[in-house]
């Protein structure tokens, strides 16, 4: 009977070492990779540095907290930022880091993004970016980079957009439309065809340039609009979505949220 009750302590008592290690591990590791992955996936996708403030993960919640991320803008602009957003937040089944190949999100809510359009010539910052994001799924990881693991997401909204357009002085009129975007809410993506992080950040690009035109319309030069619409059609269709050790277990959901973003063969 004591020997029985050793066996459970020790069972119990390794459960707990196993957990502590994944919460730990996690929490120390975990939250600068995926910074630091969001950053590198991010800029390489849109084609311009980005960068972010912070990134909190609450693994006993699943959840990732996103706050001041900034989307720099092409060279040649007065402005130094095309897009910032406040806050960001992602609901995801901790499990599905760690099996599989594909990352289940409940919920992406992205807050109070504002985002500055530059016009420069015929052309403006939003399509310099749409211009330089890839044209198919497959482009969408560089050749030199294993991919990052599937996603799908259950839901994305982005909420409280606000738009200022700075257009070419013209005397007597303002250079400056300000637009107020509706809410915008996707479903069910990645669920039809498959989704990588590199695919999921122009479609959240594309939607915003989508929502743009759309309100936008009568109220920007029709030039503007035009060229955004134009240079969607080109870009696709962004709009329409058991544990051996406790060193190895901590590398498993390290490795796991590593695999979201894909890295180096």
């Amino acid at each position: 009977m004591k020997s029985a009750k050793k066996i459970v302590t020790y069972v119990v008592v390794s459960i707990v070492v196993i957990l502590l290690v994944l919460i730990v591990g996690i929490s120390l590791f975990g939250a600068g990779m995926i910074k630091a992955a969001v950053e590198k996936t991010a800029s390489s996708t849109l084609g311009v540095p980005v960068t972010v403030k912070s990134i909190n993960l609450s693994i006993m919640r699943g959840q990732v907290e996103i706050k001041g991320l900034v989307v720099k803008n092409p060279p040649g602009y007065a402005n130094e930022t095309l897009l910032e957003l406040g806050d960001g937040v992602i609901n995801l089944d901790i499990g599905s880091l760690m099996r599989g190949d594909t990352i289940k999100i409940q919920l992406i809510n992205l807050n109070d993004t504002k985002l500055t359009i530059e016009q420069k010539g015929l052309t403006n910052n939003l399509n310099e970016i749409l211009d330089k994001m890839p044209k198919e799924e497959k482009s969408a990881t560089p050749k030199t980079e294993k991919p990052g693991k599937n996603l799908t997401v259950n839901k994305l909204e982005i909420i409280n957009t606000d738009v200022r357009v700075k257009l070419l002085p013209i005397p007597g009129k303002s250079d400056t439309v300000s637009l107020k975007l509706d809410p915008i809410v996707m479903e069910n993506l990645g669920t039809d065809k498959k989704l990588s992080t590199a695919a999921l950040v122009s479609k959240v690009m594309g939607v915003l340039a989508t929502s743009i035109a759309k309100q936008g319309a009568g109220v920007l030069p029709d030039e503007m609009v035009k060229g955004i619409s134009s240079t969607l059609g080109k870009t696709g269709e962004f709009g329409k979505g058991a544990v051996k050790t406790t060193t190895e277990a901590g590398k498993n959901a390290v490795e796991g949220i590593k695999g979201i973003f894909g890295g180096k063969k």
